[in-house]
């Protein structure tokens, strides 16, 4: 019996000892002390959408189309700026008022009143006319421009408007009847004009007085020069000098023989076909109502020297 109860003791003092050495449970974190929030995974470290099932893909828009660019040209001036030689009758001349008048003037001014531009006509020098169009100094040359196979290159070119011819000028009690009596004549003709370069490739040309002409700036110069006898004839437009006879009376006449045959045109600056082509149309309406015959009836007697249609 003692024996038995020394070895419950015993036992019960093992089960003491092996309670004792056992680890103690670790008490709950407190509220506080739980993970902060930035130590929790990030929303961004979560599966990528690449990853994840691609959603349907939608289909690719077309992109919009760009709208067409308009033309540089494509707005009319607000000002017409008219190039002209002041002293080209009955074309464009300075009147005894001072003031621009003229065939192609009245033409201009009915087009801009038609268009809604302001209409300035320019005086500028003939052989200048190139680099002051080339340089939108002018927007155009209306003048009696005669139409040649250098201007149709370098301009934009209307269609004619009217006929001419490069005629001879001489004064009625000349000793020159015909072309062939030219020769060893001063000969004159304006500076870069169409009459200029007739009289360069006529055949009676080398034969004149030193195989040159005698140029000047303008044609009013050169028929006073004719009158005071500084020069012999002038070739020039049929045009300005049946018109500068008859209204000043002068004792001069055209020759038979003529140089050469043409048609007038109005100048554009290369490439400018809007501003060409919104003036020849409004010529055409004038001249649907009126507006031309009226016109060509006021300066020449007639109304089918405008041609237009």
């Amino acid at each position: 019996m003692k024996k038995i109860l020394t070895v419950l003791l015993a036992a019960l003092l093992c089960l003491t000892l092996f309670a004792a050495c056992g680890a103690p449970a670790e008490p709950a974190a407190p509220a506080s002390e739980a993970a902060p929030a930035s130590e929790a995974a990030p929303a961004s470290e979560a599966a990528p959408a690449s990853e994840a099932a691609p959603a349907p893909e939608a289909p690719a828009e077309e992109p919009a189309a760009e709208p067409a660019e308009a033309p540089a040209d494509a707005a009319l001036p607000e000002t017409f700026v008219l190039g002209l030689d002041a002293s080209f009758p009955p074309m464009g001349y300075l009147d005894e008022n001072n003031e621009i008048v003229g065939v192609d003037i009245d033409l201009a001014r009915a087009v801009c009143e038609k268009l809604g531009m302001k209409f300035e006509p320019k005086p500028i020098d003939w052989d200048a006319k190139d680099m002051e169009l080339g340089t939108d100094k002018i927007n155009c040359i209306w003048n009696g421009l005669t139409v040649t196979d250098e201007r149709i290159e370098n301009y934009e070119l209307s269609d004619a408007y009217m006929d001419n011819e490069q005629v001879i000028v001489v004064m009625q009690d000349s000793p020159i009847k015909s072309k062939a009596d030219l020769a060893g004549k001063i000969v004159a003709a304006q500076k870069d004009s169409s009459g200029l370069e007739a009289l360069q490739k006529d055949e009676v040309f080398p034969s004149i007085k030193d195989g040159v002409a005698k140029e000047y700036a303008n044609y009013v110069d050169a028929l006073t020069d004719l009158e005071i006898g500084r020069c012999d004839a002038i070739v020039m437009d049929s045009v300005v000098a049946n018109y500068y006879i008859a209204e000043n009376a002068k004792p001069m006449t055209i020759l038979e023989d003529k140089m050469a045959s043409e048609q007038y045109a109005i100048a554009f600056k290369k490439g400018n076909t809007a501003l060409k082509d919104a003036v020849w149309n409004a010529l055409g309406e004038l001249a649907d109502e009126g507006k031309i015959a009226e016109i060509s009836q006021k300066w020449f007697g007639r109304d089918d020297m405008i041609k237009v249609k």
